[in-house]
């Protein structure tokens, strides 16, 4: 007897062939449903030895009721805060995630991110589009330089690195904090700098957070480390919504504390904290940093692959805890 999974994401049809040639799969497509409300979610996870999930919240109550049968639950995403791994790991069922494969668009859309808010491409966007350029360019949207300036990269691991790549070719200077400074060999290929972090708030220009979601970075963005940037920094964040305390970063915003923002994750996504909407000096999207053709489908095979390594008896190619 195959055993049971259900699939809680958009799957392409060759990876969604594959899995119903291995499993019983219970496939209810995200993009079509939205994500289930729990009691749904449950009563689908109910019974199933696997769960591949791409945004649903997967609780410790569920875990918990599942252990002994649920032994795998394979995110199709690199953060796992969606899913209680404290419980999972208690229960004995491997939490799984895709790294690396998005590794790439993320840097681009963080070096988008700079260029959009340095060089006010938005609002120039909204400005052009509501007829208002008719005539001289030269004293409109005066934006901020980009080479030359100093970008500081909060979480330097594969995503940071592969963005102070790009941004040496832009002659950003770069300077970053980490847990853990990287190897020497790595600074030194980057040009980066370990700062602790006041000190990466107090130099940098542009301030790119990178880091996972966890106690110690929920909130490391709030009121008196918005006012240790610069008047003239931007903050931009493609991690995760709750590192920054959005109703702090609008005040800040709103009071000139700081210069601009660029969000891609929100503190309760998908609700916008009111009133960042209205700022000229905020650029906002819609949760798309790993959102190009290739990576999302990308997202999905790796997703699948530990699914069926985990249910295969074999080692989970991307493990996210140990059990």
């Amino acid at each position: 007897m195959k055993p049971a999974v259900f699939v809680h994401s958009w799957v392409p049809e060759p990876i969604l062939a594959d899995l119903e040639r291995r499993f019983e799969v219970d496939h209810v497509d995200v993009f079509k449903t939205g994500v289930l409300p729990p009691d749904e979610f449950a009563r689908h996870a109910k019974g199933k030895q696997g769960l591949m999930v791409l945004t649903a919240p997967v609780p410790g109550e569920l875990l918990k009721a599942s252990a002994g049968t649920l032994k795998v639950v394979a995110a199709v995403a690199v953060g796992v805060d969606n899913i209680d791994v404290a419980a999972a790991t208690a229960a004995g069922i491997q939490v799984t995630n895709t790294p690396g494969v998005l590794t790439d668009a993320v840097a681009d859309m963080s070096i988008a991110m700079v260029l959009a808010l340095g060089r006010r491409l938005v609002e120039a966007d909204r400005y052009t589009r509501a007829g208002k350029f008719g005539g001289s360019s030269f004293p409109l949207f005066w934006g901020a330089t980009v080479v030359g300036e100093t970008l500081g990269i909060i979480g330097m691991g594969r995503i940071g690195q592969a963005v102070a790549r790009r941004a040496r070719g832009f002659g950003l200077k770069l300077v970053y904090h980490n847990r853990n400074r990287v190897d020497q060999a790595i600074e030194a290929e980057l040009g980066a700098t370990w700062l602790p972090l006041e000190g990466l708030l107090a130099a940098a220009r542009y301030v790119l957070l990178l880091t996972p979601l966890s106690d110690q970075t929920r909130h490391l963005i709030n009121a008196q480390r918005l006012k240790a940037m610069r008047k003239d920094a931007f903050l931009i964040n493609v991690s995760r919504g709750p590192v920054v305390h959005e109703a702090a970063l609008l005040d800040a915003l709103k009071r000139g504390v700081i210069a601009g923002a660029a969000l891609d994750v929100y503190e309760f996504e998908p609700d916008i904290t009111p009133g960042l909407v209205e700022l000229d000096n905020v650029v906002l999207t819609p949760h798309i940093a790993s959102g190009t053709v290739e990576t999302r489908h990308a997202m999905v095979r790796v997703a699948a692959e530990n699914l069926i390594a985990c249910l295969s008896g074999a080692p989970a190619p991307n493990p996210v805890n140990r059990v």
